[in-house]
């Protein structure tokens, strides 16, 4: 909330009292809920929360209401407010609202998500957006007469983080076909379901250095890569596919469209002829049917989408196959590697080791003036806009990306050392120490993993205390998270026996709240621990001895 903004200590007062309170418990008996705190803080000292000021607040951390995650609160909350007069929740009615989906609302109201500031870095995005729309020149494709009847003015851009954090500006409701950025998508597919070794018996893996629908292969024989179409075309006959996209997209729109299927299929001579040449050429797994696996092809091409359910495609890939919004494992985790690799060495047509150079982030753009971009770990975006430059990509979409790159430390090669500064929206503002601390102690509090693996491979002291001297293992132990003292011991290496200010050890904590479990982890974790620290001991005794 604002107050938060405003006040960057007010999280380190508002959890020190928390961390006091629930640590003190053992006297006190005192528990204040993370929905008590969530309430106060939206509040700002007012008795009662109005319905919409709650929904405004949220959006403001880059969640909507309509995000499967939260069905049971919004669904809670509209039949809450049917029950009081002034569309208001006092703090009994906001903890019967929000309490199924807790953690997540709290994670988003701590600017605990991967864009932190997102209300800023949406506003750099709009800039980013109006410039490009500035832009003129490139044609809309005809040669498929049905892309030809799109509006050369349409242009819209949608992005979707890791966390789920959304932001959408321009025409991005307006429905599209994927045309060649269902490439990345299906090669994706088959890798997830036959392995990367099966696929690459029947495909390639380096550009091609040709246009994308050239008649040729490499001197094996294969298609060079599955972002052209000869490889594509192959690809096709390896999958299935429509279910996967709509786990991809988080089941957001993911469409049809025959006209242009008709379209494709009417004017598709050239693909065609590669089919047929790879047919002669034996590409095909044994048993193919080569024109059945053409009409796929171009039916995989006539896909429709809108931007907005695009760049939950793209998120997916950028989270390591997980949606975003689903929280489901859609893609193996090799396949989304070879996928972006892939899109980084080829997916920009004959554009792609320029664009490879400037922008630094795997992508894959479409005739349909589609530009599917990845930021791996962050976020993805789909970017569309008709006009086609003479090598067949968005004229606003490759300014887009050009200009984010240009703003952002997203390229590929922008965290080298001592390369010049950009903007970084992962890093959030503020006392730094403080939220650091806090940050890492709610993660231990509410079990994530994901949270604390990311704080370990930032460099983060794990071992950080509070005013009370208390450590992430503390906290874990405490609340029984075996796996969370597992990563932190084991991972992290961290010291399994520090004392808080009143001698408390981890161990004193899961004793005293019957975590067997957790005691036994560490107990034996202690135990190694003491007797390598005995070994070192003696070994350096030892080596002290040799010298002397």
């Amino acid at each position: 909330g604002a107050l938060v903004t405003a006040n960057p200590s007010l999280w380190l007062r508002v959890w020190g009292c928390f961390f006091c309170l629930f640590f003190g418990r053992r006297k006190a008996g005192i528990l204040p809920s993370l929905e008590d705190l969530l309430f106060y803080t939206i509040a700002e000292g007012q008795e009662k929360i109005p319905a919409h000021k709650f929904t405004t607040a949220l959006k403001a951390t880059g969640l909507r209401t309509g995000d499967p995650r939260l069905k049971e609160c919004m669904e809670m909350l509209k039949v809450t407010l049917k029950t009081t007069s002034d569309g208001a929740l006092d703090r009994h009615l906001f903890k019967k609202c929000v309490q199924s989906n807790i953690v997540l609302l709290t994670q988003a109201f701590r600017k605990k998500f991967v864009i932190p500031d997102f209300q800023s870095f949406s506003a750099h995005i709009d800039e980013l957006y109006e410039n490009a729309k500035k832009m003129s020149g490139g044609q809309v494709a005809d040669y498929i007469p049905q892309l030809a009847r799109f509006s050369p003015d349409l242009w819209a851009v949608a992005l979707c983080t890791v966390d789920g954090q959304r932001h959408t500006v321009g025409d991005t409701k307006v429905p599209f076909c994927l045309q060649s950025c269902v490439k990345p998508l299906k090669y994706a597919i088959a890798v997830h379901d036959h392995g990367t070794e099966y696929v690459h018996r029947f495909i390639g893996k380096e550009p091609s250095g040709l246009r994308f629908n050239k008649l040729f292969l490499n001197e094996d024989d294969k298609p060079h890569n599955p972002m052209v179409n000869a490889g594509a075309i192959v690809c096709t006959s390896l999958i299935k596919v429509m279910n996967f996209m709509n786990k991809l997209a988080g089941n957001e729109y993911v469409g049809f469209s025959n006209a242009t299927f008709q379209s494709e299929r009417e004017s598709g001579d050239r693909n065609f002829a590669i089919g047929y040449y790879l047919k002669e050429k034996k590409c095909f797994p044994e048993g193919t049917d080569m024109t059945s696996i053409l009409d796929f092809y171009f039916q995989l091409c006539s896909i429709e989408v809108t931007c907005e359910s695009a760049s939950v495609m793209a998120a997916t890939l950028a989270n390591g196959g997980f949606c975003p919004i689903t929280g489901e494992r859609v893609l193996s985790p090799e396949s989304v590697r070879n996928t972006l690799s892939l899109m980084h060495s080829c997916g920009m047509y004959d554009f792609s080791g320029q664009f490879a150079f400037h922008v630094g982030l795997p992508a894959k753009s479409g005739v349909a003036g589609g530009i599917l971009l990845v930021v791996p770990n962050v976020m993805g975006i789909m970017c569309w806009s008709p006009p086609l430059d003479k090598l067949g990509n968005s004229v606003r979409g490759i300014q887009f990306c050009t200009d984010l790159v240009s703003l952002c430390n997203f390229h590929n090669y922008d965290n080298l050392r001592h390369f010049a500064k950009k903007l970084d929206p992962r890093r959030e503002g503020g006392d730094q120490r403080v939220k650091s601390v806090i940050n890492l102690l709610f993660a231990a509090y509410t079990g994530d993993v994901s949270a604390l693996r990311r704080f370990a491979l930032s460099s983060m002291d794990m071992e950080q205390r509070d005013y009370d001297s208390r450590t992430a293992l503390h906290v874990a132990a405490a609340e029984g998270h075996a796996e969370v003292v597992r990563f932190l011991l084991e991972a992290c290496k961290v010291n399994p026996v520090p004392k808080d200010r009143w001698g408390n050890t981890p161990m004193d904590e899961a004793v005293h709240f019957g975590h067997h479990d957790v005691v036994t982890i560490l107990r034996d974790y202690h135990n190694q621990y003491t007797h390598q620290e005995g070994s070192t001991a003696k070994k350096n005794e030892e080596n002290l001895d040799g010298l002397l």
